[in-house]
């Protein structure tokens, strides 16, 4: 592997997009908490101190860095639906994940909030119409972009991050 920062590839939007494609990308997301837990399982404080690669977050940052992503994400969502177009603030995510709880804090919080945020989402995202998913919010870099298109890059993420602790486990032998 040549690139640790993408064990699974960098993310490219899908530009044939099924029903089949969308039931796939929410069915990610709703495993995906269940699938960091396992990356997780068993790791020591300094295991959940160790960055993924040279220079990288530490685990510890990374499962924070999720919770905070996938959270703001779902909230983009739900403004999609109830506002037109809303404009997405952006935040620094290498900022947050410097300020102390993403250093300190313990991995189980954002666990916990990681499934019952991914349990809420998964709920509302079975129950949009492709008209919903046709809903658009503004980037201030990305531009104008779908939910659809969020849903592809969201389920992609939760994958990218899980295996990036996946494959330090490997490398570094952590069964």
């Amino acid at each position: 592997m040549s690139d640790l920062r993408y064990p699974i590839g960098k993310f490219q939007f899908d530009s044939e997009v099924t029903e089949e494609k969308r039931q796939a990308w929410i069915a990610d997301l709703a495993e995906m908490p269940a699938r960091l837990q396992a990356a997780v399982a068993g790791l020591s404080p300094e295991q959940l101190d160790t960055p993924y690669r040279p220079e990288g977050w530490t685990v510890r940052q990374v499962v924070h860095h999720l919770a905070d992503s996938h959270l703001a994400s779902y909230v983009r969502f739900r403004q999609a639906l109830t506002e037109e177009e809303p404009g997405i603030t952006p935040y620094d995510q290498n900022r947050w994940a410097a300020l102390p709880d993403a250093r300190t804090a313990p991995v189980e919080l954002s666990l916990t909030l990681l499934d019952a945020l991914h349990q809420r989402w998964v709920l509302l995202l079975r129950s949009l119409s492709p008209a919903d998913f046709a809903r658009t919010v503004r980037h201030p870099r990305l531009g104008v972009l779908s939910l659809e298109k969020l849903l592809n890059l969201y389920a992609w993420h939760g994958r990218h991050h899980t295996a990036q602790i996946t494959s330090l486990r490997e490398r570094m032998g952590w069964a």
